[in-house]
């Protein structure tokens, strides 16, 4: 009775915290879709899009975007800054790293030309938690020593404290546990000196998730537990469901069952009064396990089914297939029993029988097994041989192709226009010779004289195209740049951002990728009815990446007929020859993104 009176109560506190929030979302909007006043628009989409970070991440990418534009049009860098911040989370959490990093970068670069100090911090935490999820480590900690570097410059003990929780978990990754605990409990002693209860329950959270890692159950329990204390005093809803999760695992992983899954359900009840369908879905799959651990296979069953529910549908054929395991489980228990009652004698007197042909079938099994190994190799030598030659073919297609770009376009350069260059000359040493009888005589010649200086140019432009001077002096980024400076800015706006391009790379992989490129745009201007274009090129320690993103009409990437042209087979080839990889994003209406990834040997 106590425990369901208990249970009540949360969820009574936690339908009240979420009325209250709903209603401020509700005023938001309102601001959004009736004011009038631009600056008031853009400070409710910031709000807006940093609320839905963790419940609707569509959402937080939709007022991201309409915040942006209306801060362009007031030209408000610095909040354009904070929702490109926004968006970067956005994608981050949407498991789309290269656009996390990508519009955080350039959130970076407008707080460091504003001097905004405290909100580049806050991006290079961000970064730091990007670099943590995705590698390499060191990353994660060269982003967050620059933002402790800020807040300690700017004497933030709140942000200090959060950068020694953020830092602590690369620690604990890295199996650096003492480190981790170290920067846990420098972070919890400045929470204690603010008085701050939230992050003295975070940082508590913290030391419990290090403890657990450690299987130190004692202490994991003990702060736990405080962190509970301080959360159900302060009413937040939210960890308090996360708080009781973390029981369920921890004492799941002790192999305290009924403990675990009081744990879970309890989470449960704020998670459902909060809508918050992802834990729910966590909670169900630690129930299920549970479950499974204590021979329930029914109920673990009809939990996995629940969590299967609530997932996305990127992951239906993978809960189909554990949910037909579970389901086969049960019923094979349930079998089992009466199997073992029925055929216990048959069993015994059949014992040597049953040995005898199961030596038999393991025999078989080895030696077909053997034969297996044997054939798989082969089919992979052959394999290996067919890709060879395939790459050796691609090398020579591509070669050739660009050799004979070099060839037409030094002849053209140096013979056609040359002999141009020289008539027009020609004709301009004899017009002064030439007795013209009228004036429509003369303004012929001249027309003439015309036409070869725009051939002229033509020859030049297209050998240009062809082979730019810039590509092979001064390298991939000043080539694109001129490349793109030549397209009309009233057709489309294109913004270029580059990284790690000062020194050359291998000239392969910058005719390649200046020719994919250069694909790229011209098919954006060919179909895409695209207003903007941003080209970002990153080079990395161990690769290069590329991203086209336009705002166009987009198209439907599972219509595999749209990749049977040319263009893009080209693209395709040419990125494969460097043994990188290209992946399309986009849907109709929504625009296009083009991600490459290209290896890079130092």
């Amino acid at each position: 009775m106590r425990k369901n009176f208990y249970l009540l109560l949360v969820a009574l506190a936690t339908g009240i915290v979420l009325h209250a929030q709903k209603a401020t979302i509700d005023s938001l909007r309102a601001v959004v879709h009736q004011s009038t006043d631009k600056d008031a628009l853009i400070k409710a989409c910031i709000d807006l899009s940093a609320r839905f970070n963790l419940s609707s991440l569509d959402e937080n990418i939709e007022y991201a975007r309409k915040g942006i534009d209306a801060a362009t049009f007031k030209k408000d860098s610095v909040s354009i800054g904070k929702l490109f911040n926004n968006l970067g989370m956005a994608y981050y959490f949407k498991g789309s790293f290269d656009s996390g990093a990508f519009y955080y970068y350039k959130s970076v670069d407008i707080f460091s030309s504003k001097n905004e100090r405290s909100s580049l911090a806050s991006v290079y935490n961000d970064l730091a938690k990007l670099y943590r999820k995705i590698g390499p480590y060191s990353r994660a900690h060269d982003f967050y020593n620059k933002a402790m570097e800020i807040y300690r410059e700017l004497k933030d003990k709140n942000g200090i404290a959060t950068i020694y929780n953020e830092s602590g978990v690369v620690y604990e990754y890295e199996g650096n546990y003492e480190s981790a605990i170290k920067n846990y409990e420098a972070s919890l002693e400045i929470r204690r000196q603010l008085k701050d209860d939230v992050g003295i329950a975070y940082s508590y959270s913290f030391l419990a998730g290090v403890y657990t890692v450690q299987k130190k159950f004692a202490e994991a329990e003990q702060y736990n537990t405080e962190a509970l204390h301080i959360r159900e005093k302060i009413k937040d809803s939210f960890t308090i469901a996360l708080t009781y999760a973390d029981f369920g695992s921890i004492y799941s992983v002790e192999n305290k069952y009924n403990e675990a899954e009081e744990s879970f359900l309890k989470s449960n009840v704020v998670a459902a009064a909060m809508g918050y369908k992802e834990l729910l879905r966590t909670n169900y799959a630690g129930l299920s396990e549970v479950a499974s651990a204590k021979g329930d296979y029914k109920k673990a069953l009809d939990y996995f089914q629940k969590a299967s529910a609530l997932k996305d549908s990127i992951y239906k054929t993978e809960s189909s297939k554990q949910i037909e395991e579970l389901s086969a489980r049960y019923e094979t228990a349930e079998k089992e029993k009466q199997i073992q009652q029925q055929q216990f004698q048959i069993q015994k007197r059949n014992y040597w029988i049953a040995a005898f042909a199961g030596l038999m079938v393991l025999s078989s099994l080895l030696a077909y097994s053997y034969y297996r190994r044997f054939q798989l190799k082969q089919q992979a030598r052959l394999q290996k041989e067919i890709l060879n030659q395939q790459e050796l073919a691609t090398k020579a297609v591509i070669e050739a192709e660009e050799n004979e770009r070099k060839r037409i376009a030094g002849d053209l350069h140096d013979g056609v226009g040359q002999m141009m260059s020289a008539a027009r000359m020609n004709l301009s040493a004899i017009q002064s010779n030439l007795p013209f009888a009228t004036e429509e005589q003369r303004n012929n010649f001249e027309k003439v004289v015309g036409l070869i200086d725009e051939s002229c140019q033509e020859v030049r432009t297209v050998s240009h195209n062809m082979m730019p001077n810039a590509l092979l002096k001064a390298g991939l980024a000043s080539a694109i740049r001129q490349f793109i400076d030549k397209i009309d800015k009233h057709i489309i706006k294109i913004n270029l951002y580059t990284e790690g391009l000062n020194e050359r790379i291998d000239s392969n992989i910058e005719i390649v990728l200046y020719r994919v490129i250069q694909e790229c745009v011209n098919n954006v201007i060919k179909h895409a009815q695209a207003s903007q274009l941003d080209i970002s090129i990153i080079n990395e320690a161990a690769e290069i990446s590329a991203t086209i993103e336009d705002n166009g009409k987009g198209f439907d990437v599972s219509d595999t007929t749209k990749f049977n042209g040319i263009g893009l087979k080209n693209i395709q080839s040419r990125i494969a020859y460097l043994k990188g990889v290209v992946e399309w994003d986009s849907t109709p209406g929504n625009g296009t993104v083009v991600v490459i990834h290209v290896p890079v040997n130092k």
